[in-house]
């Protein structure tokens, strides 16, 4: 009988053993990475937009250019940084389920073999307890935690805005560029000309050589021109082929930039940027966290107290059981300095939400007005190179009649080209702030985060 007994206890402990590993958390190697993952085309990238991100669950085609807002989207799904800082949000995952943990019960085993006197009986002692401060802070803690962890999203979301909105511009840089080294290469051929017609006049004697000194001037004034929107261009396109997580030499077609309308009266927007711009509301999220880990802290003012049970047998047999309560003195600890702590931090959380608001207001109100200006002078400046490029028709027929030399008919040609430059650099600052204020009002992208298909490592 006494060996059933024993056989029982042990199966039980082992039992109880294997009940508590199976719930513990194991351990898995994630190695590093030996080599770039860098895409060598966009059909490498991932292209596929989940339903409910403010667009149709669909796949970005390649079949034709890709318009500035398809590859603000791209960059959202593939940009290396921005996917190694969705990481946060599983960190974020985890504080919200350390937060939402109880304390676990504490038990106490005792055992004192009778060694002589007159007991009868080895004593044995057992007590189980919890801890009930931490009952009292548990709503405000794990309140905290979700508001933490919505606050990370809305900041990821607004992340993923400011990464889409830095591939656009690039995009748009780069057509606008397209546009500029075309024009450039034009008049450098036309200047190069002129450059070889005077330099055979001069050496027929036709023409004295302080003639071909402004040529010169000019000629490296483009070639100058043309070297340096090059250089932009590629870097341009090795900045958005790194937002692409794509190889620096992948080039690809863009289609024309178009926007939508911009709204007549953007101050109802401007009102309601609170509730749209994510950076506003991750801030709010932030101050509401704060609140609650303030809360916390008053309620941790309550002492630590435990309450359990115990039952005991002593030497003589006797046994005896009941509650148990053990707590702490407030005569020093207060909590004053997480209180203390926690205040200062709402309060830096309350100016900086502040500041940060007056910062989009004043930012959406100033792209309006940058606008309302762009779009006078780039009408103002199509007019002059419609102007330039009619009178350069007309410098062409009459050259071709013989009433005016070469050289004013490249001055014609040049100058008109000149003013296809200027509407060019006009409509590309136009196109920037319709970029910028898009943003700052929260419009145009998507108003929930593009989530790839696991963002925690799994357990």
């Amino acid at each position: 009988m006494l060996s059933i007994v024993v056989e029982s206890r042990r199966l039980a402990l082992a039992f109880t053993l294997c009940a508590a590993l199976s719930g513990c958390a194991g351990y898995r190697l994630l190695p590093l990475g030996s080599e770039p993952r860098l895409a060598a085309s966009l059909a490498e990238l991932d292209r596929a937009l989940p339903p409910g991100a403010g667009v149709p669950g669909t796949t970005i085609a390649l079949d034709k250019p890709l318009g500035i807002d398809a590859i603000g989207l791209l960059a959202i799904l593939n940009d290396p940084e921005l996917r190694s800082e969705r990481g946060t949000m599983g960190v974020a995952q985890a504080g919200l389920v350390q937060a939402s943990l109880l304390p676990n019960p504490m038990a106490g085993l005792g055992y004192a073999a009778l060694l002589g006197g007159p007991g009868t009986t080895d004593a044995y002692t057992a007590s189980l307890s919890e801890d009930i401060a931490a009952l009292v802070t548990y709503r405000a803690r794990v309140n905290s935690a979700q508001a933490h962890l919505a606050e990370v999203n809305a900041e990821l979301l607004w992340q993923e805005w400011q990464v889409a909105q830095k591939s656009r511009l690039l995009a748009l840089d780069i057509a606008s560029a397209d546009q500029v080294i075309a024009l450039d290469r034009r008049e450098l051929r036309l200047v190069t000309d002129e450059v070889e017609t005077v330099r055979a006049a001069t050496a027929a004697g036709n023409l004295d050589l302080s003639a071909l000194a402004p040529l010169l001037a000019a000629e490296a004034s483009v070639e100058q021109s043309l070297a340096a929107a090059t250089l932009e261009q590629l870097k341009n396109w090795q900045a958005l082929d790194a937002l692409l997580g794509l190889s620096p030499d992948v080039r690809f077609a863009i289609a024309p930039p178009e926007f939508a309308a911009a709204p007549p009266d953007p101050a109802p927007l401007i009102a309601s940027l609170p509730q749209r711009r994510p950076d506003l509301v991750a801030l709010q999220l932030g101050y509401r966290s704060s609140e609650e880990n303030l809360r916390a802290a008053v309620l941790g003012q309550f002492p630590a107290f435990a309450l359990g049970g115990s039952w005991s047998q002593d030497s003589s047999n006797v046994r005896s059981a009941g509650p148990t309560a053990s707590f702490e003195l407030p005569i020093f600890n207060r909590n004053q300095g997480k209180i203390a702590e926690a205040k200062a931090t709402r309060l830096v959380l309350h100016d900086e939400y502040q500041a940060r608001l007056d910062s989009a207001a004043a930012e959406a109100r100033g792209l309006a007005a940058q606008l309302q200006k762009l779009s006078a002078d780039l009408a103002a400046a199509r007019r002059g190179a419609d102007s330039a490029t009619a009178l350069s028709r007309a410098a062409r027929a009459a050259y071709a009649q013989g009433n005016i030399d070469q050289r004013s008919l490249i001055d014609y040609e040049t100058t008109a080209l000149q003013r296809a430059s200027e509407v060019i650099a006009l409509e590309r600052s136009f196109g920037e702030d319709r970029i910028l204020l898009t943003v700052a009002l929260g419009l145009g992208l998507p108003q929930i985060r593009i989530v790839p298909p696991s963002e925690v490592e799994p357990s």
